[in-house]
C-alpha cells in the first residue's frame, strides 16, 4: 500500500520529519506487498485506487476525485469493502506506530543538542530553578506528593490484546531500524516486519464474543509488563539525577478500575475483585522473580575476592543454597534465598508456581518492606565493598519497583452508583426492624439514622435472614476488599468511589457498608477508624454545584473529621473528592461542563483550606477524564496547569481510557514521556502556580459564556424534537453498542433517552461520523450572544476575550482544545451520515443547526486567537493530522454504506454478518486513525 505524497505544508519540516515519512512508506509498502499476495493484485489495485482518489480529494481539493470515490465505494461488493475496510484500519494502526517512533527520535535528538522540550522534568527544574525553587523544596514536596494515573475499562478499546501485541512487536523492529548499521541488518529486520505485518493481516482484527472483565483485567496487565513495571522506575531514576543528594519519596503510584468498578457493570462481583487482584499479584511477583534470577546472574562475586557485609552473609546462609559451585559467591547465594521466598509468596497469595527453581520455595514475604529490607542489605553490601555500580542496572530499579508496587501492582478502586448503596441498606434495615422504608425518609431523619447506626456497634445482618442477590452481592464486594487488603496491603484497596452523589447521607451509606464488613471499627462518637477513603463523585452540573455544600456538611457532622483524621494517622489524611468530565458534558455541553468543574475545584479548595491548615487534611482532586475533549481529554500537561490555583498541591488522581491507554502507553518510550509530562505539570502546577487568581471579570466572563453556552446546547439536545431519533440514526451508536468492546452495556436503561446513555459511547459515536458534537457545540453562539451587535461593545468584549485566552491558562487551555476538534472534524464526511436519517426534513434541520453553530465557533475561535487556520501553534499535530486524514476519509465513506446496507438489512429481518464485521472494522480503524476519539 503506496503513501501518499508529502504535503508542502510538511515540506518546510522535510529534514526532521523525514524519517517518518521514511517509516510510513516502508510500512505502506510492506503491507501493500502483503495484501497483494494475500489477497491478490486486483484486490490491491483497487485499494490502491480508493487511496489515489482519498488523496486528490483531500489534499488537492478535487470535487472530480470525490465524485469518482463516491461511485467506486457505492458499487463495492461486500467482499471488496471488507478488503478495503481492513487495508485502511491497518494502515492507520502502522501510521501511529511510525508517529510513535518519530516522537521518541526527535526527542533523543533534542536530548542529544541539549534541548529542553515543554512537559520534560528538566525543563519543569529549569524553570523551578529560574524562580527560586530549591531542590530541598521540590524533594519535600515530593515527600508527601501522590500522583496516580488510574487504568479503567470504559468501552472505546477496540483493539484486541493479540494486534496489541503483533503492533509492539512492529514497533520494537521501526524502533530499532535507526541504529541497524548494515545494509544486511536492515534487510533482516525488513523481512521481520514482513512477518509481523503478515501476522497482522491474518489475525482477526475484531474480537467475536463480548469482552469479559477477566479479558479487561489481563489487557490493562499488558502495559505493566510493556511499560510500567520499567519506566516509573527509570523516572524516578531521572528525578533523583535532578535531585542529586535526595532520595525520592514513592508518590508516583498506579491506580486501576477494572474488577472493582461495578457502576452500572452487573459483570463486576467480589470474584471479578478477588480475580483483579490476584492477577496484579501475580505479575508484579512474576517480574520480581525475573529481575531477581537475572541479578543473580549478573553478581557472580567470589567471596575470595571480596568481602561482604555480615548482614549479606547472614541472608546468603539463610537462603538453603549449598551448591558446591556456589559456595564462594554469596550474593547468588543470597538472592537464591529471595527468590525461593518470592516463589513461596508467589503460591500463598494466587495460587501459582514460579517456573524455575534452584533451591525449594520457602517462607513467603509477610510483606512488601520483608523483601525491600532483603535487596537493601544486597546494595548496602554492594556499597561497603566497592560494588555500587553493580547495582545501578538492575537492583536500584528492582527496589524502586518494589516501594512503588508492593505485592499489589496497583491500587484497585471499588465503585458503585449511590441508588445501589442506598437500596442495600433499605433491605438490611428493614430486616433489622430498625426502619421499614429508608428509601422513603427525608435527608435529614436519613442523615440522623445512619450516624446513630455508625454509633451502634452492632450488626445490621440477621443471622439466617436470606437478602436479595444485590444485597449479598453488595456486601460480598466490602467482604473481598477487606480480604484483600489483609492479603496484599493496605494499598491495594483504598479508595471506595459513590456515582451520583448528590446528598451526604450517599457518603454516610459506604461508612455503614465499611461497619457491616469489618472496614470500619470502633463507633464514630469514640474512636472509629475506616480503612477506605469514601469518595464523593460528583458528575452531573447539579451535582458539581452541590460539591462544596456537600462536603462542607459531611464535615460539620459530629466524629466526621475525627473518624478522617485518626484513618489517616498511619497511612494518609486525604479526602479524595472526584469529579466528572463525560456526564456534566453530557449535560451541559463542553464549555458549561468545564466551568463548572472549575468552579467546584475553587470552591472545595476554599473549604479544605482552613481544614489543611488546622487539621492537616489535604484534599486530593480526583479528575474522571476521557478520552475524546468531550471528556476532559486532550493534553494533559496543559490540563494539570490549567487548574484552579490551590487545586493541586502535589496531589492529583487522573484515569486513563480506551483506545487512550494504548496510544499513551502501548509504547515504552512514549509512556514514560507520558509518566514524565505528568510529574512535570504536577510540579510546576505545585510550587509555580499563577501569582493571583484570575480577575473578577475574566470569572464573570466565563460565567455569562457558560450560560449562553448551556442554552445553546440544551435547546440542540435536549429541546429539539426528533433529535435523539436523529443522533441513533446519523451516528454509528447502534452499531458501537454491538461492538465486543467492553464488558459493560452502551445505556444505563433500555431506552433511546439522552439521558439514559452512557456519556462515553455518546462522545464515541460523534467522533466516528466526525462532528465530534460534545467537543464544542455551543462554544461559537456563547461569544456571539456575550460580543452583541454594538460595533463599540463587539471591539472591546472581543479584545476582553483575547486577553484571556492570552492570561488565564484555563481559557486558553478550553480553546486550544477546541482548536484541536475542530481541526478533526469533517462535516463535509458527516453529511454522508446524515443521508442515513429515515426523517430527511429533520435530519435537514438538526444538520443546518450543527453546521451553522461549526462555522460560528470556528469564526469566533479565529477571532479570539488571531489564527484564521486550526492548529497553526501546534505544527506537529496539524503535520500528523493533514497525513493521516486521507485514510481515515474511505473508512468513514465505507463505514456509511455499510451501515446503509446493514440497516436495510435489519428492516427485512435479515443479518449479514460479514456487513455487520465490516462496520465494526471501520469503527477500528477510526478509531485508531483520530486516536483521542473515545
Amino acid at each position: 500500500m503506496a503513501t501518499a505524497k508529502t504535503p508542502r505544508s510538511a515540506d518546510r519540516g522535510a529534514d526532521k520529519n523525514r524519517p517518518l515519512i521514511e517509516d510510513i512508506r516502508l510500512l505502506g509498502r510492506i503491507l501493500g506487498d502483503v495484501i497483494r499476495e494475500q489477497e491478490g493484485a486486483l484486490a490491491f489495485e483497487l485499494i490502491e485506487r480508493i487511496r489515489q482518489l482519498a488523496v486528490a480529494y483531500r489534499l488537492k481539493r478535487d470535487t472530480q476525485a470525490g465524485r469518482a470515490l463516491d461511485r467506486l465505494l457505492k458499487n463495492l461488493s461486500v467482499e471488496q469493502a471488507v478488503s478495503v475496510v481492513r487495508a485502511f484500519s491497518y494502515f492507520s494502526h502502522l501510521a501511529n506506530l511510525a508517529e510513535d517512533r518519530h516522537h521518541v527520535r526527535r526527542r533523543e535528538h533534542h536530548e542529544q543538542l541539549g534541548h529542553v522540550q515543554e512537559g520534560s522534568l528538566a525543563m519543569s527544574f529549569e524553570r523551578l530553578a529560574k524562580r527560586g525553587v530549591r531542590a530541598t523544596e521540590i524533594a519535600e514536596l515530593l515527600g508527601h506528593a501522590y500522583l496516580s494515573p488510574v487504568l479503567t475499562a470504559h468501552p472505546t478499546e477496540v483493539q484486541r490484546k493479540s494486534v496489541l501485541d503483533a503492533e509492539r512487536a512492529v514497533a520494537e523492529l521501526i524502533g530499532a531500524r535507526d541504529t541497524l548499521p548494515t545494509q544486511r541488518e536492515r534487510a533482516a529486520n525488513e523481512a521481520m516486519l514482513r512477518a509481523r505485518v503478515t501476522q497482522l493481516w491474518q489475525t482477526r482484527l475484531l474480537r467475536t464474543s463480548k469482552l469479559s472483565v477477566a479479558n479487561e483485567i489481563d489487557n490493562a496487565l499488558s502495559y505493566y509488563q510493556s511499560t510500567f513495571l520499567r519506566q516509573i522506575p527509570r523516572l524516578y531514576a531521572e528525578l533523583e539525577a535532578l535531585l542529586p543528594g535526595f532520595e525520592v519519596a514513592p508518590f508516583f503510584r498506579m491506580g486501576n478500575w477494572i474488577g472493582g468498578d461495578r457502576d452500572g457493570n452487573p459483570n463486576v462481583t467480589a470474584e471479578t475483585l478477588r480475580l483483579a487482584l490476584a492477577r496484579h499479584s501475580e505479575t508484579v511477583l512474576r517480574f520480581y522473580l525475573t529481575e531477581v534470577h537475572e541479578l543473580g546472574a549478573e553478581l557472580s562475586i567470589s567471596a575470595l575476592l571480596v568481602q561482604v557485609t555480615p548482614e549479606l552473609q547472614a541472608l546468603a546462609d539463610r537462603s538453603g543454597d549449598h551448591n558446591a559451585h556456589r559456595l564462594d559467591e554469596p550474593y547468588r547465594r543470597a538472592l537464591i534465598g529471595v527468590y525461593a521466598r518470592l516463589a513461596g509468596t508467589l503460591t500463598a497469595l494466587t495460587g501459582t508456581e514460579a517456573l524455575r527453581h534452584a533451591v525449594a520455595p520457602s517462607t513467603p514475604y509477610a510483606t512488601a518492606e520483608e523483601l525491600l529490607a532483603d535487596l537493601r542489605t544486597v546494595e548496602a553490601s554492594l556499597a561497603s565493598h566497592h560494588g555500587a555500580a553493580l547495582a545501578a542496572a538492575r537492583l536500584k530499579p528492582l527496589i524502586r519497583a518494589v516501594q512503588v508496587f508492593g505485592f499489589h501492582l496497583a491500587t484497585v478502586d471499588l465503585r458503585q452508583s449511590s441508588d445501589q448503596h442506598e437500596a442495600v441498606l433499605a433491605e438490611l434495615m428493614a430486616g433489622a426492624r430498625i426502619e421499614a422504608d429508608y428509601a422513603a425518609m427525608p435527608e435529614e431523619a436519613k442523615v440522623a439514622l445512619l450516624l446513630g447506626l455508625l454509633n451502634d456497634a452492632r450488626s445490621l445482618q440477621v443471622r439466617g435472614a436470606v437478602y436479595s442477590e444485590r444485597t449479598r452481592g453488595e456486601l460480598a464486594i466490602f467482604e473481598a476488599a477487606r480480604e484483600g487488603r489483609a492479603l496484599y496491603g493496605h494499598a491495594a484497596i483504598r479508595h471506595c468511589i459513590i456515582s451520583h452523589t448528590e446528598t451526604v447521607s450517599d457518603l454516610l451509606e459506604v461508612l455503614v457498608l465499611q461497619k457491616e464488613a469489618g472496614l470500619l471499627q470502633g463507633t464514630l462518637d469514640t474512636d472509629a477508624r475506616c480503612d477506605l477513603i469514601v469518595v464523593p463523585l460528583f458528575e452531573t452540573i447539579t451535582d458539581l454545584r452541590q460539591a462544596a455544600p456537600i462536603m462542607r456538611e459531611f464535615y460539620a457532622l459530629p466524629g466526621v473529621l475525627p473518624l478522617v483524621l485518626r484513618s489517616g494517622a498511619d497511612q494518609y489524611c486525604e479526602q479524595d473528592v472526584m469529579l466528572g468530565y463525560s456526564d456534566s458534558n453530557k449535560d451541559g455541553g463542553f464549555f458549561t461542563s468545564n466551568w463548572e468543574l472549575y468552579r467546584a475545584e475553587t470552591a472545595l479548595v476554599e473549604l479544605f483550606e482552613p481544614l489543611k491548615r488546622e487539621h492537616g487534611l489535604t484534599l486530593r482532586l480526583f479528575h474522571g477524564r476521557g478520552g475524546t475533549v468531550g471528556r476532559g481529554g486532550g493534553p494533559s500537561y496543559q490540563a494539570i496547569l490549567a487548574q484552579p490555583p490551590g487545586t493541586v498541591n502535589g496531589q492529583i488522581r487522573l484515569t486513563e481510557q480506551g483506545e487512550v491507554i494504548a496510544s499513551k502507553y502501548a509504547n515504552p518510550e512514549i509512556g514514560r514521556r507520558n509518566l514524565e509530562t505528568l510529574v512535570a505539570a504536577t510540579l510546576e502546577a505545585t510550587l509555580l502556580p499563577p501569582k493571583r487568581h484570575a480577575p473578577k471579570l475574566f470569572l464573570d466572563t466565563a460565567d455569562t459564556l457558560s450560560q449562553l453556552s448551556m442554552a445553546a446546547y440544551r435547546k440542540l439536545v435536549y429541546e429539539t424534537p426528533g433529535f435523539a431519533d436523529y443522533f441513533f440514526a446519523a451516528t454509528p451508536i447502534r452499531e458501537i453498542a454491538e461492538l465486543n468492546i467492553g464488558s459493560r452495556p452502551a445505556s444505563r436503561k433500555a431506552t433511546r433517552a439522552i439521558e439514559d446513555l452512557r456519556a462515553i459511547p455518546w462522545g464515541f459515536s460523534w467522533g466516528q461520523c466526525r462532528v465530534a458534537l460534545p467537543g464544542w457545540y455551543g462554544f461559537g453562539s456563547a461569544v456571539e450572544g456575550f460580543l452583541g451587535d454594538a460595533p463599540k461593545q463587539r471591539k472591546e468584549r472581543l479584545a476582553l476575550l483575547q486577553r484571556m485566552h492570552a492570561q488565564w491558562p484555563f481559557f486558553g487551555t478550553l480553546l486550544s482544545n477546541i482548536d484541536m476538534v475542530l481541526a478533526k472534524s469533517d462535516l463535509a464526511i458527516a453529511t454522508r451520515y446524515v443521508e442515513l436519517v429515515p426523517d430527511k426534513r429533520a435530519a435537514k434541520k438538526i444538520f443546518a443547526a450543527v453546521q451553522a453553530e461549526w462555522q460560528r465557533t470556528d469564526a469566533v475561535l479565529a477571532a479570539i486567537t488571531g489564527e484564521p487556520r486550526r492548529l497553526a501553534g501546534n505544527a506537529a499535530l496539524a503535520r500528523s493530522i493533514e497525513h493521516r486524514l486521507p485514510y481515515i476519509d474511505p473508512l468513514n465513506h465505507l463505514q456509511v454504506e455499510l451501515m446503509r446496507r446493514y440497516r436495510a438489512q435489519q428492516g427485512r429481518g435479515e443479518l449479514h454478518e460479514r456487513v455487520q464485521r465490516g462496520i465494526h472494522m471501520s469503527i477500528n480503524g477510526v478509531a485508531a486513525g483520530l486516536r483521542n476519539s473515545g
